[in-house]
């Protein structure tokens, strides 16, 4: 579960530094390609958009970034709100560039850096969010068009290759209005490619929360076990740091100056993380167990449909 990420949306981050100009493309050649998957043990939802853009997950871990580097990427562009594994992609010689946005869509400033970045940066490029089907293939959408890498009308395309929700209204909405921006727009835009962006408090603890949450769904479909690929996840802890996330959020003036049906969301759902923690060291039936976390997921989904996944042109 994440904040309504007009958060991150908010980001319109300041502008300092310029960036090389780079050619203008011919309109002839723009990408009329149909976008490809690619096998990638460790990228999840790997798309190739364009000769110089890939779109996916966050890369799984050690291999994952060797991976990129086997697919001859040299710049990797996260759009997710978690902090990218710096340190991991310099071993492998890759720099990364950390431009989040939110499932609401994609702000103006930030589709132009975005098409800055893909233009400039040296490539081939590998965008990514956490799972690879909704942000990143927007922002790889987006990114092209303005850049003049593919057309248009290729952009919805994408999406639909990418798997990306119909539900998230925004995404779609920012696909569907990009169009090719001016070069001499692109290159009067001064911006900062930053390593790691500076998130507001709420947002970051809110990627924590979702992180967390995944732990706990991976333990489900283990059987309520440690998951082999994650044996130190311990069951009961997770549940107790999942109570814990939305106790500390609670406490916070963001929390609660947002509605009060935002706010019952998350007492509701501390309330039944307590509950999941006291199934899992045995307070209660292991079943319970599985209800506990579903009520945390529906709430989730909740908050996500009425708060966070709202179109910014409905905000």
């Amino acid at each position: 579960m994440r904040i309504p990420l007009t958060a991150i949306a908010m980001c319109g981050y300041l502008v300092l530094a310029g960036c090389a100009q780079a050619p203008s493309v011919n309109p002839s050649k723009l990408s009329a390609s149909v976008p490809q998957n690619i096998a990638a043990a460790h990228l999840p939802n790997a798309l190739r958009i364009h000769d110089k853009v890939i779109s996916g997950g966050q890369p799984d871990g050690d291999a994952g970034f060797r991976e990129l580097k086997e697919l001859g990427v040299k710049t990797i562009i996260s759009v997710d709100g978690a902090k990218p594994d710096v340190a991991a992609a310099k071993k492998y010689g890759l720099r990364y560039v950390h431009l989040p946005h939110g499932y609401d869509g994609i702000p103006q400033q930030r589709a132009r850096e975005l098409a800055k970045a893909v233009r400039n940066l040296e490539g081939p490029i590998y965008i990514h969010c956490h799972h690879g089907k909704h942000r990143s293939p927007a922002a790889a959408a987006v990114a092209c068009v303005s850049a003049g890498l593919i057309d248009h009308s290729a952009a919805l395309g994408v999406l639909k290759a990418a798997g990306t929700s119909e539900n998230y209204r925004g995404l779609y909405q920012s696909a569907e209005a990009a169009r090719r921006l001016d070069d001499a727009l692109l290159d009067a835009l001064n911006v900062e490619f930053p390593e790691t962006a500076q998130l507001p408090p709420l947002a970051e603890a809110m990627v924590e929360l979702e992180h967390t949450h995944d732990h706990l769904k991976a333990i489900a479909a283990a059987g309520w076990k440690s998951v082999p690929a994650s044996p130190d996840l311990d069951p009961s802890h997770e549940a107790l740091l999942l109570k814990e996330h939305f106790t500390e959020l609670l406490r916070t003036d963001d929390v609660q100056r947002q509605s009060e049906k935002f706010r019952q969301l998350f007492v509701d759902s501390e309330v039944a993380a307590g509950q999941l923690e006291s199934a899992l060291r045995g307070g209660a039936k292991i079943s319970d167990a599985a209800i506990a976390l579903e009520r945390v997921t529906q709430n989730c989904s909740a908050c996500h449909r009425q708060f966070r996944d709202v179109p910014l042109r409905e905000k």
